[in-house]
């Protein structure tokens, strides 16, 4: 009874190892496109913290936004060799989310609060716009949300935004989930809700369809010392 155990044990254990290799010669071979086609280079910015949010004009390559967790938002217009801070003397340094409005390059939006929750995380102070590609800027609301993590913007609309918020991390708040603006951030209706104590995580359009989206909520409870993550309120 001890060697049939035995070579059963074996066999299962021998399947196992077969089908990890079988899977990680698949992830490797699929992985390796990328490298093989792509080069990367270090391009900064070499100030601000950690980058927590980085996106790109789509009309023009060498433009890119790097949001960051102690330093604002930096912009470059020429891939990386420049960086420039854009939002010095108009909010704070703590950066969550930042997006182009992909049928206008010079309307942006940008959501205060990091995304990463560590222990010494910093919250931020709503969410802002700008018409004019970053020269100046206009707080928008959403102030007690502390930490937007994801913003959306209309294909064809650059009025229309959802923004997901995680809210208050060491308590409970109201003013977390989902928010949508059909004016450009002067009103806003929250459109997504789970309770308190669970915030959006995380938010996606479905591609050439502003109709569908999908968001996460996630039940987090955060403390100098510790992190609870997960519960009821959390769900996709």
């Amino acid at each position: 009874m001890k060697k049939i155990f035995v070579c059963c044990l074996l066999l299962s254990f021998s399947q196992f190892i077969i089908g990890q290799k079988k899977t990680a010669n698949t992830i490797d071979k699929t992985d390796s496109i990328l490298p093989k086609t792509t080069q990367f280079r270090l391009v900064g910015p070499f100030r601000g913290g950690r980058s927590a949010a980085v996106c790109g004009d789509l009309k023009h390559k060498n433009i890119f936004y790097n949001g960051t967790t102690g330093g604002g938002l930096w912009k470059t217009i020429d891939g990386g060799s420049n960086w420039k801070n854009i939002s010095d003397k108009y909010f704070g340094g703590s950066i969550g989310s930042v997006a182009i409005a992909p049928s206008d390059a010079d309307v942006m939006y940008v959501g205060e609060g990091e995304n990463t929750l560590r222990g010494n995380v910093s919250e931020g102070f709503g969410i802002w716009r700008t018409n004019d590609a970053g020269r100046t800027w206009k707080n928008i609301g959403l102030k007690d949300t502390r930490h937007i993590v994801r913003i959306v913007i209309h294909p064809k609309n650059p009025d229309i935004v959802w923004v997901a918020a995680i809210g208050h991390l060491f308590g409970p708040n109201t003013e977390r989930g989902v928010f949508k603006t059909t004016d450009g951030g002067k009103t806003w209706r929250k459109v997504l809700f789970s309770d308190a104590q669970s915030g959006a995580a995380d938010l996606v359009m479905e591609p050439n369809n502003p109709q569908t989206l999908y968001a996460s909520t996630w039940t987090v409870i955060r403390t100098p010392y510790s992190l609870e993550s997960g519960g009821k309120g959390s769900a996709l």
